[in-house]
């Protein structure tokens, strides 16, 4: 098995996102990529919602909307990292404009401005210290036919194992 098979989707969408933050909306708000979290000066500098459609690598038709956030990784003198109801207004803002599916893929891109943009998924936000941090992970590139069958062949083990028992929420 090799890196990409062991690679864990930390996928999240729109809503699960603000829910969470909803918890401690004063709390300050850090994503961390590449092993750092952004500066405190950081900014959404876009929230654009798309609906695609594709053809994959085995000629099956995919569909499928996705939110992408766009933050500009630059320290500013005396800034902070943002609170999370800051982020959540913005959000909400956007909203009044562009219709934004809470159950929408969530695409984080970053940059500093120098470097080119990146994408990543992010993970659950976890309060920490007093702090939401958010964990973004670079989003691989996959074969989708090939990550269907890796999960079929994933459900066929789990499920011969199960126990026989009915009360097993494993079986139907």
């Amino acid at each position: 098995m090799n890196a990409i098979d062991k690679a864990v989707s930390s996928d999240i969408t729109l809503g699960q996102l603000l829910d969470e933050l909803a918890a401690a909306p004063e709390a300050p708000l850090v994503f961390l990529y590449e092993g750092q979290p952004v500066k405190a000066g950081y900014h959404v500098t876009e929230v654009k919602a798309g609906a695609f459609s594709a053809l994959d690598c085995g000629a099956n038709p995919e569909a499928w909307s996705e939110i992408f956030v766009q933050l500009w990784d630059i320290d500013e003198d005396g800034k902070s990292h943002m609170p999370a109801g800051r982020f959540s207004a913005i959000i909400r803002k956007v909203s009044d404009h562009v219709r934004l599916d809470p159950a929408a893929k969530l695409t984080f891109e970053v940059s500093d401005g120098s470097r080119p943009m990146a994408l990543y998924c992010a993970s659950s936000p976890r309060l920490v210290g007093g702090r939401f941090e958010v964990v973004l992970a670079a989003r691989p590139s996959s074969c989708k036919p090939r990550d269907r069958w890796l999960a079929e062949q994933a459900t066929a083990v789990s499920s011969c194992c199960a126990p026989a028992n009915s009360n097993s929420k494993y079986c139907a």
